[in-house]
């Protein structure tokens, strides 16, 4: 059985779904895979959200290994971060020993891995962003995203690699974020600065909102059809490339049409 390992800060509701909605699929038979494995690097007590992730973790009676970042070396980590992200990875990988895994996937994990890490398992990320569109946090992006006025956006997953996701595409998705229902949104803002946006709604602003609904009801498809490629043979990680099933390097799977049916046949927006 293909196995998976599942790493995540589970910061918030974003990061429970997505372990819901796999391992949902896991036990339904959609996907042939086990997930050996959940990662936080977060601990109990630390955060309510990540509180929360644990016990849905516990819930399924998948091994759960929790090992503080922001609790290791702290003095460390402000005097050479590099060297510090490099121990913290060797004590990670320490705590992972004896777990097996055919490929690790990132969801909602606030770390950048280091090249160790890298190195030693076959990671994906989760990125609320398609190829060449923002990096960082799915916040920082739909901020992004409005202050340029994009007229698209999407996700992908990519090969972890220690440059900030910059790693081969695997799989991706677009959709539009103008036309219906999104115009509307970005008449309300016209003439406002992002520092007022941010000042007076925050995250509450309609079309951040409507941006990161339409946005999360896409990842959970991708995740899946993602991780079905890879339990399927479709796709593997060979010497940091990501190749078909024949061995050829690939360069991103575009998963629009068929994110999208999902979608519409689910009715999940």
């Amino acid at each position: 059985m293909y196995l998976i390992g599942w790493f995540s800060t589970g910061r918030g509701k974003g990061s429970r779904d997505l372990l819901t909605v796999v391992q949902d699929n896991i036990q339904r038979g959609n996907i042939d895979a086990r997930l050996s494995f959940v990662f936080s690097n977060r601990e109990p007590g630390e955060a309510p959200g990540s509180d929360l992730f644990f016990e849905l973790a516990r819930s399924y009676d998948i091994p759960l290994i929790h090992f503080s970042s922001q609790r290791f070396s702290p003095q460390r980590r402000r005097e050479t971060r590099s060297e510090w992200r490099l121990e913290y990875d060797r004590e990670v990988m320490k705590r992972l020993e004896g777990l097996p895994q055919d490929l690790c996937i990132l969801a909602g994990y606030m770390l950048i891995a280091g090249s160790e890490m890298c190195q030693k398992y076959k990671m994906i990320n989760l990125h609320p962003a398609p190829p060449g569109g923002p990096t960082g946090t799915w916040q920082e992006v739909i901020w992004k995203l409005i202050e340029g006025k994009a007229q698209s956006t999407g996700a992908m997953m990519h090969l972890v690699t220690p440059e900030l996701d910059k790693g081969p595409t695997v799989t991706y998705y677009t959709f539009p974020i103008r036309g219906e229902p999104f115009d509307t949104h970005w008449k309300e803002i016209e003439g406002l600065t992002i520092a007022q946006i941010k000042q007076h709604q925050g995250e509450n602003n309609s079309l951040f909102k409507l941006i990161r609904r339409h946005g999360l009801a896409r990842e959970l498809p991708l995740i899946i059809a993602t991780i079905k490629s890879f339990s399927q043979g479709k796709v593997r990680i060979e010497k940091s490339k990501v190749v078909d099933s024949s061995g050829e390097a690939i360069m991103g799977c575009d998963l629009s049409p068929q994110i999208d049916r999902i979608v519409e046949q689910q009715g999940l927006l």
